[in-house]
């Protein structure tokens, strides 16, 4: 005659628990390293490229031009980055002289987006005493403003006088990492930008 089962007893069940939580919790583990060392959510990356004014006029102490900007725009994600309606502000002295919206898009994983930003600006009028002059130097070739040394002797030249804006760049959005996870990121950049009231020619700029 064959024995009849007798039912599992409470140890193994306490046991195949204990495996089981133990098992879980080195997945769990391993989810997070994953996570926080290859698919950890960064911010992206602004670079302004270039700033340059198509058109420009002066008259009666107020002036009028036409402002572009070029950006790239780096998604070091792993993920698809999909921003929302971003802005891109122009202020002279303290106060809002331009404005444009930069529409929402997609940027791959990994990928470098470049954008293009152009736009009249309404008349302004100069401050009451603008910059009487700059040094124009070696700073100036790495997108700062002036230069070290005695003022007016920087192996450069001096031009003036000139006016200084300051465009402002606010870029956010989200990643859904490994399709699950959602993480809101958001990057801003400001730059300087030295510009000769004589013939509108962009001096240098420094983000």
């Amino acid at each position: 005659m064959s024995k009849p089962h007798r039912p599992p007893s409470g140890r193994t069940n306490l046991a195949s628990c204990i495996v089981a939580t133990i098992f879980l919790i080195f997945v769990v583990i391993i989810i997070l390293i994953v996570f926080f060392t290859v698919f950890k959510p960064k911010d992206p990356k602004i670079s302004v490229n270039s700033v340059q004014l198509p058109s420009f006029s002066v008259s009666n102490n107020t002036v009028n031009f036409t402002f572009s900007q070029y950006v790239s725009v780096k998604n070091p994600n792993r993920a698809v980055f999909s921003h929302y309606d971003s802005t891109l502000q122009l202020l002279y002295s303290g106060s809002q002289v331009g404005f444009m919206f930069i529409p929402a898009g997609k940027i791959e994983a990994g990928r470098t987006q470049y954008m293009a930003a152009t736009f009249a600006v309404e008349s302004f009028p100069l401050s009451a005493s603008p910059d009487a002059a700059v040094n124009v130097g070696p700073a100036f070739n790495d997108g700062g403003f002036g230069g070290g040394g005695q003022p007016g002797f920087n192996n450069g030249f001096r031009v003036g006088p000139t006016l200084e804006i300051e465009s402002r760049i606010q870029m956010a959005g989200r990643v859904r990492v490994l399709h699950i996870f959602t993480h809101h990121l958001e990057t801003k950049v400001r730059c300087r930008v030295a510009i000769a009231v004589s013939d509108g020619s962009v001096l240098g700029f420094h983000c």
